[in-house]
């Protein structure tokens, strides 16, 4: 006792100093608790009331691990880290170091790192894209995203597409994207039921270099994201909303009032916006819009009537479902004289569009070069003349369901009007009779590219006429006309004095052999693609025709027709002939027979389309796979 009492400092005893020559034993001490504390001068001995076994497989449970730590000791040391692939590394330790990684801020990193470091926090390139889609599409995986692609030029763009229903992504996860990816500039979320207004809020606060946002049934934002977006994120040129029940006009007037660069806006059935907000929008963005939809909105002639005033910069125009439009809204928009720089107008189930507004549309758009007509059931004769006697740029015409259009209206407006009409599409139009016109003297030279799909009354008079009066014809799509017949279209074979590029007869039952024969010596060295889809007369004939003939042909689609391994036989041997595409698609008289020639064809084939030939068995099909291996097979 005396000796302890006398002690100075320099022996095996003092103040600070472990009396253990064993670490270890020492941890055992110290991780009893504070019952049991080391020996030191200023603590009184600690009462020990229950016998201590000393033994050596206390060593053994006792282990020194980095796990014990509570988060807030790790995220203090995460964030002093070197760099991002050290960050990296750590993250693939556990999730919870993942998570806790995906929670630290660019500036909350440490200032302790090297100026490398700091360089490549802020000069971050976004070169990056990621895209998760159903299962995959997870709050860790987004978490992974966030703080793995830091250290690999940093994400650019993310698409996030369906949900994990178990677990699917929250805010947490955009969150983690908001913290870890600053140089974010793209981002698509789609049917997303648990992304709420923090979420994106963090976004608009962490990637202020966004550029490009797209959301699709995100009912849980509101006006609160897009005023947030619309603060933080001034180069914002692209917004699509659709199908996000809760953005209304407040969060349009905010977007309109501070993102000047935006160029292109989609809108589609977002009830609770109206008026207010497309006439702040483009009275504000007048001069960098170029891009506009509006689809299914509650919004009437004032919004149509804005459009044609301040859509000074606007190209590219798509009205859709615009039940409250009437014929005036229409009027005014072609009499605005603001869409002076259109060039594209897209009109579908908007019942206002008459031929009153059709006329006054030309009149206002004279650099309009493509006009897509979709349900526009009260459009007539009449307005389609007037119209194409105004829009003189014209191009590109599809009328798709108009149903008053008919041969008279299309005729009379080649026939009566300086038309430099390159292209020309007629689908689903009832009003279409097959009547006979005289054939006049002058000649469009312009038109190229002839489709008429599902057009029941449109026959081989109609065909003729277009036969004789636009010889120039290159690309001709006749898809599911019962009414064209060998005769008809061997006229317009004859007449093409351009040569055939890319002819698709699918579905019209009453062509045979004879046409495919004509076509392939008229215009085998210019066609390029042949669909014969559900032409159930064409047979062994026309390929033989074709392996002959057609020396630049590289698609051909023969599925549903009364092909045979011989017209397999006479293309594999045509020497000239190198297809990239085949499709023989439900053509049951194929066989195993046919192995060795699909082989033989492989060397130019990219696709192979053998789906529904019962005659290619399956050890067939698994040999092709392996010997064609640089060709898509679908079987």
């Amino acid at each position: 006792m005396q000796k302890l009492v006398s002690y100075s400092g320099e022996g095996e005893f003092a103040l600070g100093k472990s009396m253990f020559q064993n670490p270890i034993e020492s941890g055992i001490f110290s991780s009893l608790g504070h019952h049991i504390e080391v020996y030191s001068l200023p603590c009184k001995r600690s009462r020990i009331n229950a016998p201590f076994v000393f033994n050596s497989d206390v060593y053994k449970k006792q282990k020194t691990t980095i796990e014990l730590l509570p988060d807030e000791c790790l995220f203090e040391i995460f964030r002093r880290l070197e760099g991002s692939q050290e960050r990296s590394s750590c993250a693939s330790v556990s999730r919870r170091w993942l998570m806790l990684l995906s929670t630290i801020r660019k500036d909350e990193v440490c200032q302790r790192q090297t100026s490398s470091t700091f360089e490549d926090l802020e000069n971050i390139n976004g070169h990056l894209s990621r895209s998760l889609e159903g299962k995959k599409a997870t709050d860790i995986r987004l978490a992974a995203i966030a703080v793995g692609t830091a250290s690999r030029g940093g994400l650019g763009k993310l698409s996030i597409r369906g949900s994990n229903v178990a677990r699917g992504v929250t805010n947490f996860g955009l969150k983690a994207i908001a913290r870890g990816c600053p140089s974010l500039t793209g981002l698509s979320l789609w049917n997303l039921s648990s992304i709420s207004d923090d979420g994106l809020v963090e976004i608009a606060n962490e990637c202020r270099h966004l550029e490009r946002l797209d959301l699709c049934k995100i009912t849980g934002i509101s006006n609160r994201s897009l005023v947030a977006i619309a603060n933080n994120c001034p180069n914002l040129t692209e917004l699509s909303l659709d199908s996000c029940s809760n953005i209304g006009d407040e969060g349009l007037q905010a977007i309109g009032r501070s993102c000047r660069n935006l160029k292109s806006i989609s809108l589609t059935n977002c009830p609770f916006i109206g008026d207010q907000g497309i006439a702040s929008l483009l009275s504000s963005a007048s001069c960098s819009l170029t891009k506009l939809k509006l689809h299914t909105l509650n919004i009437t002639d004032v919004s149509i009537a804005v459009i044609g005033h301040y859509g000074i910069a606007i190209t590219d125009l798509a009205l859709t479902g615009l039940c409250k439009v009437s014929e005036k809204g229409f009027w005014v928009m072609g009499h605005g004289q603001g869409l002076q720089k259109l060039r594209l107008l897209t009109v579908t189930s908007c019942f206002g569009l008459t031929d009153v507004g059709v006329e006054a549309v030309g009149k206002g758009c004279p650099n309009l070069k493509q006009f897509s007509l979709h349900k526009c059931a009260l459009l007539s004769d009449n307005g389609l003349y007037s119209f194409a006697k105004s829009a003189v740029s014209l191009e590109s015409l599809i009328l798709d369901e108009c149903h008053r259009v008919t041969q008279c209206g299309i005729f009379s407006m080649f026939l009566n009007c300086d038309s430099k009409l390159k292209s020309l599409g007629l689908k689903n139009c009832l009003g279409f009779k097959d009547l006979s016109f005289k054939t006049p003297l002058s000649r469009c030279s312009t038109l190229k590219t002839l489709s008429v799909e599902n057009c029941p009354g449109f026959g081989d008079s109609s065909l003729m006429f277009f036969g004789q009066f636009c010889p120039e014809l290159q690309h001709v799509e006749l898809t599911g006309l019962h009414r064209i017949t060998d005769d008809g279209f061997t006229r317009l074979i004859k007449c093409c004095e351009a040569g055939l590029v890319n002819v698709n007869i699918s579905r019209c039952v009453n062509l045979t052999d004879h046409v495919v024969c004509e076509m392939s010596k008229v215009h085998g060295g210019t066609l390029e693609v042949l669909n014969l889809n559900g032409c159930r007369s064409v047979t062994d004939s026309s390929m033989a025709a074709i392996g002959s003939n057609c020396l630049l042909l590289n698609e051909l689609d023969v599925s549903e027709c009364r092909i045979t391994d011989f017209g397999i036989s006479a293309l594999a041997g045509a020497v000239q002939l190198n297809l990239n595409v085949l499709s023989i698609s439900g053509c049951r008289l194929v066989s195993d027979k046919s192995l060795p020639l699909l082989l033989k064809m492989g060397g130019s084939l990219v696709g192979l389309n053998i789906q529904r030939c019962h005659g290619i068995n399956n050890s067939s099909v698994g040999l092709l796979v392996d010997r064609l291996w640089n060709c898509d097979i679908l079987s």
